[in-house]
């Protein structure tokens, strides 16, 4: 049997960033239950709520701005057409600047992501301001809150964002526009193996082949303006936009849980390089348990030797 994955259900999630329109949960994070967050979090995907689709910081002229103001490397962009399986160094470019993408974007059949908006200090303070709403939640499944991050996506109605992985814990905020987003288990080998993980943190690209029959196996998310949708580590995932201008907030961060997982995945790596076929990562605790004291230990020795 495959692995099941959380359908969406607005009125069973009813977490909130930003402050809610209603009075009565004005409480930042008041309607969130805290065994959902744990026993979901980084597992299965869950619909959250928040009130940021009409922040000045989202509107195109001040994206348009952000953009001029980040360094060239963390703004990637291209074509909108791309099929679901999209081989990274084939992707098709627009032929535009990036100002005109974005000033363009009702009708140039673009996808734009913003890298890093945090070296921003106004994107910066609000990604701040919606992980500390997200902090005690999330370390009731895992502690430590590191690596804090926002992406800013910029799509034409109708593009596509193909099949891969991201390397963080994730909450995609839709700002404004629509979105289909079908998700797979991260745990589920028949759609990614543990080698094509491994590879990834090793530095190979986010983008993964997609087979048709994966779709059982997955479920989908429609999200509109002020929904959120959270992505464990991972997680396979491709995404359609509706038919308008998508623009939406993606706040990242990793956790202890999240950074081991990445070292073990790292580790197994090498020792299929030495010809050990290791367990995969939470298949064996106590042996995931040992290869993490080892990989403490080097970091150790290594720090040690280093200020010799």
């Amino acid at each position: 049997m495959p692995p099941t994955l959380s359908t969406p259900n607005v009125s069973t999630s009813e977490f909130c960033l930003g402050g809610c329109a209603d009075p009565a949960k004005s409480e930042l994070l008041a309607s969130l239950e805290h065994s959902e967050f744990r026993t979901k979090f980084n597992r299965s995907p869950f619909k959250i709520r928040h009130n940021l689709t009409d922040h000045r910081l989202f509107t195109l002229d001040a994206l348009v701005a952000l953009s001029q103001e980040l360094p060239a490397d963390r703004v990637e962009y291209n074509a909108g057409d791309v099929p679901v399986t999209q081989d990274p160094n084939r992707t098709p470019q627009n032929g535009l600047s990036i100002a005109e993408t974005i000033e363009r974007i009702e009708n140039c059949r673009s996808w734009m992501v913003l890298k890093n908006v945090e070296k921003h200090p106004e994107y910066k303070e609000l990604l701040e301001a919606c992980l500390e709403e997200v902090r005690p939640f999330a370390e009731l499944a895992s502690q430590g809150m590191t690596h804090q991050q926002g992406f800013i996506f910029i799509s034409s109605p109708g593009s596509m964002t193909p099949f891969h992985i991201d390397p963080e814990n994730n909450f995609l905020l839709q700002i404004q526009g629509t979105k289909e987003v079908w998700m797979f288990d991260q745990n589920d080998r028949e759609v990614i193996s543990e080698i094509q993980i491994e590879e990834f943190f090793a530095g190979a690209h986010r983008n993964m082949p997609f087979d048709e029959s994966y779709r059982g196996r997955g479920a989908k998310f429609d999200l509109i303006a002020g929904e959120g949708l959270h992505f464990p580590v991972v997680a396979p995932h491709y995404v359609h936009n509706g038919p308008a201008v998508s623009i939406s907030f993606s706040v990242t961060f990793q956790t202890e849980d999240s950074a081991d997982r990445q070292s073990l995945h790292r580790f197994n790596r090498q020792l299929r390089k030495l010809g050990v076929n290791p367990s995969d990562v939470g298949q064996n605790p106590n042996a995931d348990s040992r290869k993490l004291s080892f990989l403490r230990m080097m970091r150790k020795i290594k720090r040690w030797t280093n200020r010799g």
